[in-house]
């Protein structure tokens, strides 16, 4: 079976980083074809090899969930024959990824000034907290850039205290930012054959991710506040209570409403004047909820949920991971992938593609693992491309 190409097959990827937002990054591009190269400290490692519990494979539950489909050297920076091994590295690379603090690799000759002098077309790819102006000296960690990015402003409910999102969102958008500009910046060299510099970081990543809200402070400069679970523009779209628990209900347009209303026997709530557009219903959120959950209170969330969704309304249950994990199965999504002996599953690259097929996973590596072959091959001349 002729297995087809994939966009990033033959492509070199440095990989200087370590914790989730740059390794989440390269692994998305381990996973359409690049072979990547995972530079660590030699003994320690990736910081997360040590976030546990929970423990997996050669190392933790986090580590692993960031990392598969990587080959594993560790270098010492400050020793010049790794120095030399490292600087080998990025010149042979087609793209170089990093989360250093800006201006720290430059003593070693990895950063992007000295890197793109030596391989002029090369993509380097540097992921910050705050950028490399006025906010080059600040650590960033994802719960830090929800706090003062915005996002913890409007988590939560509106009488309890800011709250932070239950994954590390912020990383995990900047990941996803760096790999769109990397490959676009894929594409710039494709048609002129120049290398250049890519820069993300959490900060823009959080901004960006305040969508609606932001647009509705820039708009308005009103600032937007907790809500719980409801939505500041659209009503009803929250969780609303039913006789045995909490339903998520996601009323998009008005034709939704009226079956709603229908369906829980109050159809006038359709034509009242107090709730028969979104706007109204917003605006008289209260009113509207006392009334939904009365009806809602004759059943409970599985039989509301069949009901619903018999009549075109987007509800569910408020679902835990393994059930989360189940359901996307029964969808028929196969949400895990198997990677090794000895490692736990993996969660499925996200996109699915008509022309290929994802790298087929390989487990995350233990430390320098590939330390001995990638020495060998870092020493010897390059072939000739």
């Amino acid at each position: 079976m002729v297995i087809p190409a994939r966009p990033l097959d033959g492509f070199l990827v440095a990989d200087l980083t370590r914790v989730l937002a740059g390794p989440t990054a390269t692994m998305m591009l381990a996973d359409l074809g690049a072979r990547v190269i995972k530079v660590e400290r030699p003994g320690l490692g990736d910081d997360t090899r040590r976030f546990g519990p929970p423990w997996a494979g050669s190392s933790s539950s986090y580590f692993e969930s960031a990392n598969r489909s990587k080959q594993s050297i560790a270098l010492d920076f400050s020793d010049e024959t790794d120095a030399a091994l490292a600087r080998e590295l990025t010149d042979r690379a087609d793209i170089v990824v990093e989360n250093y603090r800006t201006g720290a690799l430059a003593r070693f000759g990895l950063d992007e000034a000295s890197v793109r002098a030596r391989n002029p077309s090369v993509i380097y790819a540097s992921i910050t907290g705050f950028g490399s102006g006025d906010g080059a000296g600040e650590l960033g960690y994802d719960f830090l850039l929800q706090a003062v990015g915005g996002l913890m402003s409007v988590t939560g409910q509106p009488d309890g205290e800011p709250t932070k999102v239950g994954v590390a969102m912020i990383d995990l958008l900047a990941a996803k930012d760096a790999v769109m500009g990397i490959l676009a910046a894929v594409i710039h060299r494709a048609r002129t054959g120049e290398g250049q510099h890519v820069e993300v970081n959490l900060m823009s990543s959080a901004v960006a991710s305040l969508a609606n809200q932001a647009s509705a402070y820039l708009a308005t400069g009103e600032v937007p506040q907790r809500m719980g679970n409801r939505h500041p523009s659209i009503a009803p779209y929250e969780t609303v209570r039913c006789s045995d628990g909490y339903l998520a209900l996601a009323v998009g347009n008005d034709r939704q409403w009226a079956a709603l209303a229908a369906l829980i026997g109050e159809p006038e709530l359709a034509d009242d004047p107090q709730f028969s557009t979104n706007s109204a219903r917003v605006e008289n959120h209260a009113a509207m909820l006392a009334r939904l959950e009365a009806g809602l209170a004759s059943a409970g969330v599985a039989t509301w949920t069949e009901r619903m969704r018999g009549v075109g309304i987007p509800a569910g249950k408020v679902n835990d991971i393994g059930e989360a994990l189940a359901l996307a199965e029964r969808l028929g999504l196969s949400p895990r992938i198997g990677v090794d002996a000895g490692h736990p599953d993996q969660i499925r690259h996200p996109v699915r593609y008509s022309a290929f097929e994802p790298t087929t996973p390989t487990a995350p590596p233990a430390l320098d693992q590939h330390g001995a072959e990638l020495r060998e091959w870092l020493a010897a001349p390059p072939k000739p491309a």
